[in-house]
């Protein structure tokens, strides 16, 4: 930058006459100096072929876990209402408005859902206490 304004200030009677906003061709020289280093200094290196890199995805930490194992296998629509309800915090009523049902089959949806997962649970629950012992 100080290279810039030694360059203005040898020029200023002109800049200040000719240009009508010395303050911004100021800034705007500040400006194209900067710009023109970074391109300067920024090298990149161009390479016939792209690398092989497999996109990196990460695990799902839950992906184990056997609520959400037991989640996964319900129907969607039973899913939608744990969902809204439990991870989202919906009532009733809005779950309804949501999904465009009853608040009846909202009720009668997770009363299923529940049912379904207490039992997929203990299934989970015994497999994992009949393969402890040895």
């Amino acid at each position: 930058m100080q290279t810039v304004l030694e360059k203005i200030g040898s020029r200023w009677t002109y800049v200040h006459d000719k240009t009508g906003a010395p303050l911004a061709y100021v800034r705007r020289s500040m400006a194209n100096a900067h710009v023109s280093r970074w391109r300067r200094t920024r090298r990149e290196n161009l390479v016939a072929d792209l690398p092989d890199t497999s996109p990196h995805v990460p695990d799902d930490p839950f992906e184990h876990e056997p609520l959400w194992r037991a989640l996964r296998t319900l129907p969607p629509r039973q899913r939608a209402v744990m969902v809204l309800r439990y991870y989202e915090g919906l009532s009733e009523a809005e779950i309804a408005g949501a999904l465009g049902i009853t608040q009846g089959t909202v009720k009668s949806q997770a009363s299923k859902a529940i049912a379904s997962l207490r039992t997929k649970l203990k299934a989970a629950d015994g497999e994992g206490e009949g393969s402890g012992a040895g």
